[in-house]
Formats: structure tokens, sequence, C-alpha cells
């Protein structure tokens, strides 16, 4: 029997097309069809985009009151409020920019030598200790940073650089080991005893072979952590307010004051970079470093 006959009235998987046809393989040919997969269409764009839409509206709105639809009077008036010289928003954007990349060159130094331990060494509890790295996201932040405060607080760290580097440091170590570990298990075994055989040692070989190999996705590790930190808040705000103030926590103050043109483009500097980075992302972080997690 031919397959192709044998597979026609089969219904269309998402994973074997796109999601137009499954859509269109459920509810059906036709107008009936045709309208329930634009009405999906537009409550799946107005989810995604309707947000992004009132922020950006917000971030170039001078008037906005109720009753009305939309803004009366648009401008850039707070955009001048915002990057003024006396303004908070500078400072704060070097202190999120300054922490998130001191956390990111803190994860990898952690990261790399134990990713590399957990892909290439028979260590006899390596799942366990994959699954150790998950625990702070397993447990309510609240408690776990009240209680990291109180003790930085006892030593005198409290409302200091390097004690918001350390509680995002707790974060990003998630994304850091698991994808490090990833991207060394991808790293083909054969070109690493090929280096032995003509007489590398091992850390010459490690520089030369595994490094590299692995560097695309030590690079999208990187930015997962860099994006971790520059949105996080909670472990900012109980280790670092009222010394240190990130964009999130400006974000934050500027929503609970009502002053939503501040908070929303406040959000827009940062959603910027994570749109930007998750390109990046996509073109360094491959289905066969993804695959390497589960070995």
């Amino acid at each position: 029997m031919n397959p192709s006959h044998m597979n026609a009235g089969a219904p269309v998987s998402p994973r074997h097309g796109s999601m137009a046809d499954w859509l269109r393989a459920k509810v059906g040919g036709g107008l009936v069809g045709t309208l329930a997969m634009a009405l999906a269409i537009i409550i799946f764009a107005l989810i995604i985009f309707g947000p992004l839409t009132n922020m950006l509206l917000w971030a170039v709105t001078e008037r906005w009151y109720f009753p009305h639809t939309f803004p009366m009077q648009y401008g850039f008036e707070f955009w001048h409020r915002v990057f003024k010289p006396t303004g908070t928003a500078w400072l704060s954007l070097q202190y999120s920019l300054v922490i998130a990349v001191l956390t990111v060159m803190f994860c990898l130094a952690l990261a790399v030598p134990a990713g590399y331990a957990l892909a290439r060494l028979r260590l006899p509890a390596r799942s366990l200790i994959l699954l150790l790295f998950l625990v702070p996201q397993a447990f309510p932040n609240i408690p776990v940073h009240i209680n990291i405060a109180r003790l930085f607080y006892e030593f005198g760290w409290h409302g200091t650089v390097p004690a918001v580097v350390l509680v995002h440091t707790l974060h990003g170590m998630v994304y850091a080991v698991w994808i490090s570990t990833a991207a060394f298990s991808a790293v083909d075994p054969e070109c690493e005893a090929a280096a032995r055989d003509i007489g590398a040692g091992p850390i010459r070989t490690f520089f030369t072979i595994s490094l590299p190999s692995a560097f695309p996705g030590l690079i999208a590790s990187g930015i997962f952590v860099f994006l971790e930190s520059l949105d996080e808040f909670t472990g900012t705000y109980f280790v670092g307010a009222p010394e240190i103030t990130t964009l999130p926590m400006l974000m934050f103050r500027a929503g609970m004051e009502g002053n939503y043109q501040i908070a929303s483009i406040t959000a827009l500097l940062l959603l910027v970079p994570s749109v930007l980075f998750m390109f990046v992302v996509e073109r360094f972080l491959k289905a066969d470093v993804l695959a390497g997690v589960g070995r």
C-alpha cells in the first residue's frame, strides 16, 4: 500500500506542520474554519501585543485620563524627565548593567569548570548535583531573600553591589551550569581524544578543543544570566534597597506611585536588550547543545 494513501486522513501534528495547518485540521475547512482560525490568531496577537501596545502608548503619553480610550496628548516630556542629568534613571541603569556584567562573570567562572566536570567526568551523583542547582527555584523567593538579607545585615554587606551580585548569582547559576553542561556534552569526545593522542595535555586540550567548541553554548548561557540579572527585582529589593536602585526597582516604584509614563519607559529599556539578545541566543543555542542536558 502506498504510504501517502495511509496518511491521507491522518490529522496534522504541530510538530510536523505549521500551527495554521494544525488549526485547519482541527476546525476543518470552509468559512467556519477560516473564521475560527482568524479568531484564534487575533486572540493570540492580543495576548502578546496588547500589553506591549499599552506600554508603548504610555511611553509617549503626556495626558491620558478616564474615560478617554486613547491618550489626549502625546509627547516626550517624560523621556526628558527620566534621562535628565539630575534624575535617577542613569544611575539605576549603571547599577543594572554593572551588576549584570559582574553576575555573568561570576556565574561563568563557577559554571565553566562545573559544567565541564559534569559533562566529562564520571560523577556518581551527576543528576543529583544538577538537580541541586534547581533548588533555589523550588522555594518562594521572598522568604529566601528575607533570610539572606538578615545574614547580610549581620555581616554589614547590605546595600552593597557585591551583596546584590551574590543574590543574582544564586538565580543565574541555574542557567549557567545547566547550559554549560549541555554545551560541553555536545563537544565531540573524539576530537579531544585525537588531541590527547598527538601529545596535548588535559589543560591544553581543554583550551584548544573543549572550550572553543563549547563557546557558543557558553555565550548563550551568559546571555541568559545577564537577562535574569537585569530583570531581577525581589532579591535586589531586600538586599540592596535603598542604597542600590536598579531599573526594575525604579519601574516598580514609579508604577506604585502612579507614574505610568516613567514605569513604561523603564520597562521599554528593559525590554529592548531582552529582545535583541534572544536573537543572539537563537543563533548560538542549537538543538544539539540542548540535547546534551539529559545525557
